[in-house]
């Protein structure tokens, strides 16, 4: 069996066509629960960008972002949001979807230059925060590590964007009725899974996760917290 190839293609959300559109609608419901075409339609128009991860010109994976400003004590901070990121499970394993991602997010950080850069993002599942760890030295909430002092960041972030439904003092979204959760059949880990710290301390953190809860996390964009990997991607050295 020959190597899989991979493509990874650059698009802002209103250069997506209608056939595109409904391969990703397609693809987030074939592993989520309580959604629909028209909630992953409607979450898509908040974001800025997508990358899509195609194999023989079929959409296997994809991830979103939004970039945005916000004034936090009277400093100017950019933030890079992740919307959903889902990779078909035939493709799992593959890097060149996260690799792509990182080398934006490296753009991003050279076009932001001074100006204080965080990623937040919002977890659904135990596989999504194992990027965090992969991709940094130190986040917030972070098993072993003190980063508490992202926090009221956090707070301000999330207040902002989920309002009511966003619990400060356990830092998870809890909606009054789920607007996603993985299917059953994905949601569990694997006896392997578990052994992770990572792991182990999302399903402390988030014990609803199967019902649609999702923890808030947030990550300090500089050279300093970067892993080796990432720094040698996103400096391409």
């Amino acid at each position: 069996m020959g190597k899989v190839e991979y493509q990874v293609v650059f698009r802002t959300i209103s250069e997506l066509n209608s056939d595109e559109l409904v391969s990703l609608s397609a693809l987030y419901l074939s592993y989520y629960d309580e959604s629909s075409q028209e909630k992953v339609l409607a979450d898509l128009e908040n974001k800025s960008e997508i990358l899509l991860l195609l194999n023989d010109n079929k959409i296997v994976g994809f991830t979103t972002y939004q970039i945005y400003d916000v004034l936090f004590k009277n400093q100017e901070i950019k933030i890079i949001y992740s919307g959903d990121t889902i990779v078909h499970q035939e493709h799992w394993g593959q890097q060149k979807l996260g690799f792509a991602w990182i080398k934006r997010l490296g753009e991003f950080y050279h076009e932001f230059s001074g100006t204080p850069f965080y990623w937040f993002l919002i977890v659904k599942g135990h596989r999504t925060y194992r990027y965090l760890p992969a991709f940094a030295n130190t986040f917030y909430p972070h098993w072993e590590i003190d980063r508490s002092d992202l926090r009221e960041l956090l707070n301000y972030l999330a207040n902002d964007k989920f309002k009511k439904t966003y619990n400060e003092d356990l830092g998870i979204i809890h909606y009054p009725a789920s607007q996603g959760q993985l299917k059953s059949n994905y949601a569990d880990p694997t006896a392997r899974e578990k052994k992770h710290e990572a792991v182990k301390f999302f399903l402390e953190k988030n014990p609803q996760y199967k019902e649609g809860d999702e923890l808030a996390c947030l990550c300090e964009i500089k050279d300093e917290n970067f892993k080796p990997l990432t720094k040698r991607l996103i400096y391409g050295v």
